[in-house]
């Protein structure tokens, strides 16, 4: 087999794909670009200012929101992976595109805690039906020949629209106000939904006799007998604490720089070599968003994917995942460790090297522990980790951020060592004006306010725990990697 790759050659392996391939390409791309072009921005719409046309959410809130809407998205391929096979794909994309439109669309137009709740999990409904059925288009499309290159497109795809939909979202929404966030995620929806109603046609696939109910049971089911491999469940309960950390890279870091971090010498720095770079990237303030700064991590994977998966190709994935996560962890821990722009994005860049060192790695491990002809089996438990994650990322980027890290309630906290007191914060008196009147008692700009308050409360400790939680895991890895190495020897004696 290795020959026919050969002799495909880089121009012959792109021809090889047929067309479902790369319709699924390019609607993972669009779909990933609504995605990220809202997830990316959304920490900052639900706690920013309602005089900016934010919603002014407590971050206890947030985190509820982003992480039990997350938390159910993960978990729901499971049946929605099952229900896919059973009525078709096409009929799914149409289903899951109609859902996303609507839910993203309406994000934008509601305001309460309830509406909004409701209008992301129908987002997440939408986005649990559309990626088994990308994920398996994919694999029907391709063959030994071309499936482990037609994977790496795929997920070029994937980063590619992760790098434009928050570059896009932080320049709409400077110039036109956050709805067209909203609109945009719909209108990349829309541009899939055109796709695959006048473009896809159903690829070949074992026809389902099962009810729908007990196409869905036997799913479940079979996810509980994976699971009852304790080496697959041990590992996966391991892994939940990669992605709790991974996950403060989106939920937590967007709104700890929109706080606490000051990008205007990013700009100015941009200014001096690269002014169109610079002026495309500035905000209002005269800075650069946080979003965009955030979007350095899918840029930097782009740039440097190739480089280091050649790195790694040959090393054990064990070990990939764990040099990979200590990385990720000193990248996180800079992240954070700092109000200084250009250590916030160093620490990205580690972060990103940590990452693509051991994501990938991961579902590598899963596939060589599975039982010869469980492949696929033990595949399913794949988003379980990082649907766990999701649900304990509210602990995290709600309560802990809001008594360590909020700004407002730090500023609180101080001005009541004054004894000055301030109204609470409300659609009357909004988070901006509560910035504003906070300097003035103080006696400062609010510059020198956030630097005063950083400088006593040091709100970027959080660190400790988010690197504490990274940590942990590779201590667990490596506990995991010992043991199973000892029952293998045991067998082998045996």
């Amino acid at each position: 087999m290795s020959t026919e790759k050969q002799d495909l050659g880089f121009i012959g392996l792109l021809k090889s794909f047929t067309q479902p391939f790369w319709l699924a390409s390019v609607m993972e791309l669009f779909e990933r670009w609504a995605w990220y072009g809202l997830f990316a921005v959304l920490a900052l719409y639900l706690t920013g200012s309602t005089d900016e046309g934010a919603l002014g959410f407590t971050h206890i809130e947030r985190g509820e929101i982003m992480s039990y809407v997350t938390f159910i998205l993960y978990l729901l391929p499971i049946i929605t992976g099952a229900i896919s096979d059973k009525i078709g794909y096409k009929l799914s994309l149409i289903i899951a595109y109609l859902l996303l439109g609507i839910g993203y669309y309406f994000m934008g137009e509601v305001t309460s805690y309830s509406s909004v709740f409701l209008m992301f999990l129908i987002v997440a409904v939408g986005a649990a039906m559309f990626k088994p059925v990308a994920s398996a288009i994919v694999t029907k499309s391709t063959d030994k020949r071309n499936s482990s290159f037609g994977f790496g497109v795929f997920y070029m795809m994937v980063n590619i629209g992760g790098f434009f939909g928050p570059l896009f979202s932080a320049k709409l929404r400077d110039q036109y106000g956050w709805k067209i966030v909203f609109i945009m995620a719909a209108m990349a929806i829309a541009v899939n939904l055109i796709i695959v109603i006048f473009f896809f046609k159903e690829p070949n696939r074992e026809k389902n006799e099962d009810s729908l109910g007990d196409t869905i049971i036997k799913s479940l089911k079979n996810i509980l007998e994976a699971l009852s491999d304790m080496k697959l469940t041990l590992l996966l309960v391991i892994m939940v604490g990669f992605w709790l950390m991974f996950n403060q890279l989106f939920y937590t870091l967007p709104v700890f720089i929109e706080e606490w971090v000051n990008t205007k010498p990013l700009y100015d720095a941009l200014s001096n070599y690269t002014p169109w770079v610079a002026e495309f990237f500035k905000n209002k303030h005269g800075g650069i968003n946080p979003e965009m700064v955030v979007n350095l991590d899918a840029f930097f994977i782009v740039v440097l994917q190739m480089i280091v998966s050649t790195i790694i190709l040959k090393w054990k994935p064990i070990n990939a995942m764990m040099t990979g996560i200590f990385i990720a962890v000193i990248g996180i821990a800079l992240s954070f460790y700092t109000s200084n722009v250009f250590f916030t994005i160093f620490g990205i860049l580690i972060f990103a090297i940590g990452e693509m060192t051991s994501n990938p790695k991961f579902s590598d491990y899963i596939a060589k522990i599975s039982p010869k002809g469980k492949e696929a089996l033990y595949m399913g438990t794949y988003f379980l980790p990082i649907a766990f994650a999701n649900l304990l990322t509210k602990w995290i980027t709600g309560d802990l951020y809001q008594n360590l890290s909020d700004k407002v309630s730090l500023i609180r906290k101080e001005l009541t060592s004054k004894n000055i007191e301030l109204p609470e914060i409300s659609d009357a008196y909004t988070k901006n004006q509560f910035y504003e009147e906070a300097a003035t008692k103080l006696q400062m700009t609010q510059d020198q306010m956030t630097n005063h308050i950083w400088d006593i409360y040091h709100p970027g400790n959080i660190w400790y725990v988010i690197a504490a939680i990274g940590l942990s895991t590779i201590i667990g890895l490596v506990i995991y990697d010992y043991v199973i190495k000892k029952q293998l020897k045991k067998a082998a004696t045996n």
